[in-house]
């Protein structure tokens, strides 16, 4: 995720693949913050392909929402078409013309050309690779094998990735539990993403009860 400064923040180009929403609930001194991750939910009805002129963005067996940058013009109608606002306009040239340069790029990741729309992929390079290896050793993938970058950089252990067809995986568990709940689902979008209600504990009274929020 590039960082594009304030200049170009000002100039409405933001690039984050994951941007985090801020919620305040509350009044004065008793104001607190309920942080939401936001990114693309990977809908399986998602409004962004339909609108595609070139097929940019399709849908995958694995059940993501692909953007295929090679093929993508930049007509930003996927963007103007998401109801959650994750799909960013490329305002960068990533290749150099100096080789040395280039080797700062991920190599795991295409090289996007100026001009694409981009948005979270869900890690795909490291789910095939997973599925190469597996097919390669004859190892079934089992849960948890294939973590995503922001799964495994989050150091609140926030995120959970797997396989929401497993109903043993960790992921399917939380999406099953009553605090599960997704995003605009009135849109008929179908997200893929799951989110998990938050907690809190009231201040405690005289009596030393403590309620949930």
């Amino acid at each position: 995720m590039p960082c594009v400064g304030k200049d170009e923040v000002r100039r409405h180009r933001e690039m984050t693949w994951m941007r985090v929403d801020r919620y305040f609930t509350g009044e004065g001194d008793d104001t607190q913050a309920v942080h939401q991750p936001m990114m693309c939910q990977h809908c399986a009805n998602a409004p962004c392909e339909t609108v595609c002129p070139v097929l940019a963005t399709v849908h995958s067996t694995d059940g993501l929402n692909q953007q295929i940058y090679n093929r993508c013009v930049g007509t930003r109608y996927c963007a103007n078409n998401c109801p959650y606002k994750t799909r960013r306009f490329n305002w960068f040239d990533y290749p150099r013309a100096d080789e040395l340069q280039n080797l700062a790029l991920n190599p795991d990741v295409t090289v996007r050309s100026r001009g694409v729309m981009e948005k979270c992929s869900m890690c795909v390079q490291r789910i095939q690779e997973a599925k190469a290896e597996a097919a390669r050793t004859g190892v079934p993938l089992v849960d948890g094998d294939i973590r995503t970058a922001c799964q495994q950089s989050c150091p609140a252990d926030a995120i959970t990735f797997g396989d929401l067809h497993d109903t043993e995986s960790a992921a399917a568990g939380l999406a099953r539990g009553p605090r599960a709940y997704s995003i605009l689902t009135e849109l008929n979008v179908d997200p893929g993403v799951t989110y998990l209600a938050d907690v809190r504990n009231r201040p405690q009274h005289a009596s030393g009860e403590r309620h949930g929020q």
